[in-house]
């Protein structure tokens, strides 16, 4: 899947800790949905994935490739 994303993260003692909202172009524009639940997060060499649940119910994981500081979109799942 691989779309690009701006994320907006809670900053705690580390940059980036966790999202709180997240940006992405739609066919009507671009949306915006707030983090609801981090249901997951793990970690590889060179990204960040978080398994996040959003108001709109979905289901996203989100991947942070920290070397780029790039957000993309790795999978949807419908509620």
């Amino acid at each position: 899947m691989d779309l690009e994303l701006k994320v907006e993260c809670y900053a705690g003692y580390r940059a980036d800790e966790r999202p709180l909202r997240f940006t992405f172009p739609g066919k009507t524009g671009a949306q915006t949905h707030e983090v609801r639940e981090v249901q997951d997060q793990w970690h590889g060499v060179g990204y960040r994935c978080f398994k996040v649940q959003a108001d709109d119910g979905n289901v996203y994981i989100l991947r942070h490739q920290e070397s780029e500081d790039r957000w993309l979109l790795d999978s949807f799942r419908r509620a």
